[in-house]
């Protein structure tokens, strides 16, 4: 396929996902709210990811679509953040829906960004894309939402896929960069128990999945994209000590954590929220990842 469509491209991981697939495509195309020089093949058209405004003709032809759009989760969840964080995600996702519908020579495949978030609270189920079990809250209700829209759109000629992603670990950007500073500072104990399930994937396995979906025409529905092994706080926070040569960590109780959450303008189910995602349709198709613990990722990642 000629092209690849990037909604939401300016972020974290929107930018990685350019960045490796650009030898990939004649031309990769990233939507954005903002206007940003292009480089190489990569240029940005402008949408606000809401109406039909000349944007969509892009999607003609022989193209993959990946949509990450979405306000981060990063923040406290007051009402008007929840508006943000829920709209921004299906309002995109729909608008897209809309837009591929329209068009004369639809994309082969789009990939829509999801979350393992989606999955229950476990400590000890493992969450597979068949057995996983659904769980309550707000950030649940978000996914739901989130991937109730992308499946509903009109869409038979393009072969869908929700990533329901884990925490990304990658040098550039992500979760691995506050967890490096609180590690650094003396605070990188174990928080709240430390027995609340980790699921990860390192940056490099995120993009090795994402091409191998892509590459492979019977991958649809559902797909967990985090590493088969997933750790627990206690033993992240203590990967991280040893591989930042820091001898101690100040481990933080919940209510502890409550109030430097508050202070810090986010939310604890960042920190304490147990996620046993296991990548079973990844697995059992053959894909192989290259950092399949967390001591090998972080070894790459720290130093």
């Amino acid at each position: 396929m000629k092209k690849l469509i990037i909604a939401g491209g300016s972020g974290y991981l929107g930018s990685a996902i350019a960045s490796y697939f650009k030898n990939s495509f004649d031309e990769v195309v990233t939507l954005s709210r903002k206007r940003t020089p292009s480089q190489d093949n990569v240029r940005t058209v402008v949408w606000d990811a809401k109406t039909l405004t000349g944007w969509e003709h892009e999607l003609e032809g022989e193209a993959v679509i990946i949509n990450m759009t979405g306000r981060s989760v990063d923040c406290r969840y007051t009402s008007k953040n929840k508006n943000l964080i829920l709209n921004s995600r299906v309002d995109s996702t729909t608008i897209l829906g809309e837009a591929i519908a329209r068009c004369h020579n639809p994309p082969k495949v789009w990939l829509n960004s999801s979350t393992a978030t989606i999955y229950r609270h476990s400590l000890n189920k493992e969450m597979t894309e068949n057995h996983g079990e659904i769980g309550s809250g707000f950030s649940v209700d978000v996914a739901k939402a989130w991937e109730h829209a992308f499946f509903l759109s009109d869409t038979p000629e393009t072969r869908k896929v929700a990533l329901r992603t884990a925490i990304v670990l990658g040098k550039n950007g992500g979760a691995l960069q506050p967890i490096k500073t609180i590690t650094q500072i003396g605070l990188g104990g174990k928080q709240g128990s430390g027995h609340q399930k980790f699921s990860w994937i390192h940056e490099d396995d995120f993009l090795r999945g994402l091409e191998y979906i892509i590459n492979n025409s019977d991958m649809e529905g559902p797909i967990n994209i985090v590493s088969p092994n997933p750790s627990t706080n206690v033993e992240l926070m203590e990967l991280m000590r040893s591989n930042l040569n820091v001898p101690f960590g100040i481990p933080a109780p919940k209510p502890i954590l409550e109030i430097g959450a508050f202070i810090i303008r986010t939310e604890t189910e960042l920190l304490l929220k147990s996620r046993n995602v296991i990548p079973e349709k990844l697995m059992k198709h053959g894909f192989k990842f290259e950092y399949q613990n967390l001591n090998q990722a972080l070894n790459n990642l720290c130093t």
